[in-house]
């Protein structure tokens, strides 16, 4: 090893999904949403004036945080964006998790908390989830650093009631409680309204999934007024400019058309619920999934050769290799009513055989 490479800061990398280049695939690996954006997106990337793209972007992001703030009935002061939640997400690990405590989260979640947490030092303990990969709430009920969990959760799809994150916020209330949100609409309450009820509390939620631009990389979060100017404290001291002009263009027409978000959030939550009754019947077993996923096993095959037989078929799920517990599923992106439909004829042959 060179000298320098002593002070070089290693951490495991988190592992995205994978992203297939071929014509003809159905690709239900990475929970990104099977319809367009809105009409209004495509509008704006037709008639958008380049001549902006030579000054620099909005560091406020004003345009896309007051439509924000409209749609859900918070205040300008109440919102922070990012490119991206993970974005959003990594300035709060840095702006709020610096206890010598560690901060808690489930054992099976989101796989770049402990990605963060190990890059920035912060001390860490994954809470395990119940025999139903279920939270336990009694479990984040001691002394910490912090509290993150995604609601649903991911990669699991279950759903926690708003009457148990509330319980969680709680009991904690000299820690910032972070709610990832990024599933919620496709099943379940918000916590948004909570944050003014408690003001260690941030909300994190996306475009990528139930708004159809994860291309566009959009993460925002809502939380009391100190606690977004904490987050935008950092965030103008790492990056003034951190979304550019043309996705504050594009997001601010996808959030203005409601009309168009409903229909696509309605038509995956339909063909989520007819692929749980397929799936069913042809033997698998999950959690009723409140996200736009579905975390299935079978007992009675080898699962990661159906993953395999999957992929050789141009059919892409998700397999985790850790923890041990999550080895025996297969997390499945609802697509469309069609896709879910080949997806169904292949597994049916594939048990057949």
């Amino acid at each position: 090893m060179s000298k320098w490479e002593s002070n070089v800061r290693t951490v495991v990398p988190y592992t995205p999904g994978e992203q297939p280049k071929l014509d003809q695939m159905i690709k239900l690996n990475t929970n990104e949403n099977p319809y367009p954006p809105a009409p209004g997106v495509e509008k704006v990337l037709r008639e958008f004036d380049v001549n902006r793209l030579r000054m620099y972007p909005d560091p406020l992001v004003a345009d896309l945080r007051n439509a924000i703030a409209k749609q859900y009935g918070v205040s300008f002061d109440e919102t922070f964006v990012g490119i991206g939640s993970d974005d959003v997400l990594a300035m709060v690990f840095m702006t709020f998790f610096n206890s010598e405590r560690p901060i808690l989260f489930p054992d099976i979640t989101y796989s770049f908390y402990d990605v963060w947490a190990n890059m920035l030092r912060i001390p860490f303990e994954q809470l395990p989830l119940d025999e139903n990969f279920q939270i336990r709430p009694e479990d984040y009920k001691k002394p910490n650093g912090g509290v993150i969990f995604p609601n649903p959760n991911a990669p699991t799809g279950e759903l926690l009631p708003l009457s148990v994150v509330e319980e969680i916020v709680k009991a904690n209330p000299d820690v910032v409680v972070v709610v990832d949100e990024a599933y919620i609409d496709f099943g379940g309450e918000s916590a948004l309204p909570l944050i003014h009820s408690y003001e260690n509390l941030l909300v994190v939620q996306t475009f990528s999934k139930s708004r159809s631009m994860a291309g566009s990389r959009i993460g925002y979060c809502f939380g009391s007024k100190k606690l977004i100017q904490y987050l935008n404290d950092v965030k103008y001291s790492f990056n003034s400019y951190t979304i550019d002009a043309v996705t504050i263009a594009l997001g601010k027409a996808a959030v203005e058309d409601q009309a168009y978000f409903e229909e696509t959030r309605a038509k995956i939550i339909e063909t989520r619920e007819w692929t749980k009754q397929e799936l069913k019947r042809l033997g698998f077993v999950f959690g009723d999934s409140k996200s736009n996923f579905i975390f299935a096993t079978h007992p009675n095959i080898d699962n990661v050769a159906l993953f395999e037989a999957l992929r050789k078929a141009h059919i892409f799920v998700r397999h985790f290799n850790q923890p041990e517990r999550i080895q025996p599923y297969l997390r499945i992106t609802i697509g469309t009513q069609d896709e879910m439909k080949i997806l169904i004829e292949f597994l049916e042959n594939y048990l057949h055989v």
